[in-house]
């Protein structure tokens, strides 16, 4: 990755995630993509300054609602990519010297592709579909942390793997999810081409959106190989991302002791 490592938002701080206000869960390019069939809904154009107030509203609620539509390919797609993603690869081996005739390559183009295809299997899901019958209501409003869930996801500017843990924090507002399914949430959004810093937030908004708690926290503690096989090659160098959301943004002491209870 390219671009600095370090970037925890801190509790006043502004800054969005730098891909702009429609990048909330995945989208890009001012569009937010749907199903075959249902259209296409293009992000509300920036406002002029004193402007926002409702239509900022309106928009920030149409793409709370599009992680339930964000599902980007199927099964059918990929043994229908499968051939052509395979004779990719084979390009790229002859591309570096090397005969994919030989028995040792013989079957490394099939194999890399549906690898690919199980490293970037987060396109395929939903996170409605995974979080519709694990809602509880539950009169519960004392802080909620699974930490240390392991993650595996892909650079999108190198191809290559990044590593590490998510903690994830929340304050319930009467309704609860499943444990499991925070790690679900993980799954889906970090295997596919990522950057670390959209990742944090991806997984935080989802929360948000399905839960409407109090506040959300998210911490990533991660490796990346583009850093240590290649580049600045620095072996030991860890990416650290923040998003906080709600009270864990507003309230200091909310935040403290959801960081300190993830240190512990």
């Amino acid at each position: 990755m390219e671009h600095p490592k370090h970037t925890q938002h801190g509790p006043g701080e502004k800054k969005d995630s730098g891909d702009g206000g429609s990048v909330l869960n995945g989208h890009f390019d001012g569009l937010v993509k749907r199903p075959a069939g249902a259209g296409t809904v293009r992000a509300a154009a920036p406002q002029p300054p004193g402007a926002e107030s409702g239509s900022h509203r309106a928009a920030a609620s149409s793409v709370m609602e599009s992680w339930r539509e964000e599902r980007t390919r199927s099964l059918e797609d990929n043994e229908m990519s499968l051939p052509s993603i395979a004779a990719a690869y084979t390009t790229i081996l002859r591309g570096l010297g090397e005969d994919p005739q030989r028995q040792g390559l013989l079957k490394t183009p099939w194999r890399a592709a549906t690898a690919m295809q199980f490293f970037t299997k987060g396109y395929q899901e939903k996170i409605i579909d995974v979080l519709n019958d694990a809602i509880f209501d539950e009169d519960h409003d004392e802080m909620v942390i699974v930490k240390d869930i392991d993650m595996f996801s892909m650079c999108e500017h190198h191809l290559v793997p990044i590593f590490g843990r998510v903690h994830i924090g929340y304050l319930p507002n009467k309704r609860v999810l499943g444990l499991s399914k925070l790690a679900r949430i993980v799954e889906i959004y970090s295997r596919r081409l990522q950057v670390q810093e959209r990742l944090t937030k991806q997984i935080a908004v989802a929360i948000t959106e399905a839960l409407q708690p109090t506040g959300v926290g998210v911490v990533i503690e991660a490796t990346h190989m583009c850093m240590v096989m290649r580049g600045v090659q620095k072996m030991n160098s860890k990416t650290v991302t923040s998003t906080m959301l709600g009270v864990f943004r507003e309230d200091p002491k909310t935040r403290d002791e959801f960081l300190r209870l993830i240190r512990s």
